[in-house]
């Protein structure tokens, strides 16, 4: 299967082992090499996600999260078309790895001037290891994240107590949870000797959208339908 060109559009896909999407968010390529993925988006980009999840986006209301994990156990849930909103976004997702690691940029630079774009924060989410399709490739989100400060000098973790559902419901299995303690203690490894992407976080840092670039869209009906999964990146 080819490689993505730079600027080129690409689509992340959570796909539950049942086959179903579970969300899709439109990206573009920024580097794409044997090492990782590295993909960006900015307000204005095309997603679809779970139908309560927006809804608790919009609401700003956690309980019915949680009424969105007990539809992803039963395969009831329906996708609604949404927008990316506020932040650009930064993904650097190795293939192999059970997670990514996100950059997230707001308005304002250094000193508090309000001009330009700064980096307020690592993310690193942690999701099953990817699958190539022709259109971007498919992951699955595992629920629970590692929250790490611009600087790199301090880090909490997120979303536990939903980390702790879905294991109640089945969601993530067994070897899963083994994977994502593995992942855990790597990327802990890689903030504490600076190692992956974090070895050039300086550089990162100073990443912004290329404003030349429309935001992306998602591909129509008829190319999502080509887009069937390959079994490696």
């Amino acid at each position: 299967m080819r490689g993505f060109e730079v600027g080129e559009t690409v689509v992340r896909r959570d796909v539950y082992r049942s086959g179903r999407v579970w969300s899709e968010q439109a990206l573009r390529v920024i580097a794409c090499t044997s090492e990782a993925m590295v993909t960006a988006c900015a307000p204005g980009a095309q997603a679809r996600w779970p139908a309560l999840y927006a809804q608790a986006r919009a609401d700003g209301d956690r309980t019915v999260r949680s009424e969105a994990f007990d539809e992803l156990a039963t395969g009831q849930w329906e996708l609604v078309d949404a927008v990316w909103q506020e932040t650009e976004l930064l993904l650097w997702k190795p293939p192999a790895a059970w997670f990514s690691v996100n950059a997230f940029y707001v308005p304002g630079g250094s000193g508090g001037s309000g001009v330009g774009r700064r980096l307020r924060n690592w993310y690193v989410n942690f999701e099953r290891p990817s699958q190539r399709t022709a259109n971007g490739f498919d992951t699955f989100d595992l629920a629970v994240d590692l929250l790490v400060d611009a600087g790199l000098d301090h880090y909490e973790w997120k979303d536990e107590d939903e980390y702790a559902h879905v294991r109640r419901l089945g969601i993530i299995t067994d070897t899963e949870h083994r994977a994502v303690d593995a992942a855990r203690e790597e990327t802990l490894g890689m903030l504490a000797s600076r190692t992956g992407v974090f070895a050039d976080a300086d550089r990162w840092a100073t990443w912004r959208w290329n404003q030349a670039w429309p935001t992306p869209h998602l591909p129509g009906p008829a190319e999502a339908a080509e887009g069937a999964a390959s079994p490696s990146f």
